[in-house]
């Protein structure tokens, strides 16, 4: 696992598109942050406070985490190399979870430079430090935690996927749907108690949890529970192939 975990770091950063993306991404939440008048602009809300950071930055991370994971399998069977994985004394789940710890690796990269942004912010309080530092960290950990889960389905995208244009497309789709399409679908309260089940079943009220500084028990376990479903029906479709 560990071989295929540097061997996909490498691919990433070997190429620059890490290093892209990574940029990219820092580029537009810097652009949303302070520049542009938008409600995310840190500036207009008149607050010392991150909380349109952890607003924005899921929604980017939708349309990220599949670009990054969108190779893993679809590129190696689109250009052959699949077969020739399948041939060297590796198991399948350490394939799937080399690809995934890599993809969510980069992910977090991303969030590295947001450091500056909480730095501004502790020094334009006032008075200096007044922000919610308890609830700034529960929110970057939330974070963390979803782009395991972002990266986790993105990796299924890749699995069902026969080339990568697909496999970026359905990536987004199913990210879309389980951080923002179940929740918009339970709150119009078509299915009376039900609807609270639903709810429950996408990304967007665990995360939310964590965006509020609170850590729950259940929120944790049901990331797990999504990060491990999506690897173990990963390492399914890989094995059907082979």
């Amino acid at each position: 696992m560990f071989a295929i975990f540097k061997k996909e770091l490498w691919s990433y950063f070997g190429n620059w598109s890490a290093w892209v993306i990574i940029a990219a991404f820092s580029l537009i939440t810097t652009l949303f942050l302070f520049f542009f008048e938008n409600d995310f602009n840190i500036f207009d809300i008149g607050m010392a406070s991150l909380q349109s950071y952890f607003v924005l930055v899921p929604w980017l991370l939708i349309f990220i985490i599949p670009a990054l994971s969108m190779k893993s399998f679809a590129e190696e069977q689109q250009t052959g190399t699949l077969n020739w994985l399948f041939s060297q004394p590796i198991k399948i789940s350490d394939l799937v979870t080399g690809k995934f710890f890599s993809v969510w690796l980069v992910g977090v990269l991303c969030l590295i430079p947001s450091l500056i942004y909480l730095y501004t912010v502790y020094i334009l309080g006032v008075p200096e430090g007044n922000i919610d530092l308890g609830m700034t960290f529960g929110s970057y950990l939330g974070l963390i935690i979803l782009i395991a889960a972002f990266s986790g389905v993105g990796i299924l995208a890749s699995s069902l996927s026969q080339n990568q244009i697909m496999a970026y497309l359905l990536g987004v789709f199913m990210c879309f749907i389980m951080y923002f399409g179940i929740e918009q679908i339970a709150s119009y309260k078509l299915l009376g108690g039900a609807d609270f089940i639903l709810q429950n079943i996408g990304f967007y009220q665990h995360f939310l949890g964590f965006s509020r500084g609170l850590v729950d028990f259940k929120d944790l376990a049901y990331f797990v529970f999504i990060i491990g479903l999506s690897l173990a029906l990963s390492n399914h479709f890989i094995t059907k192939k082979k």
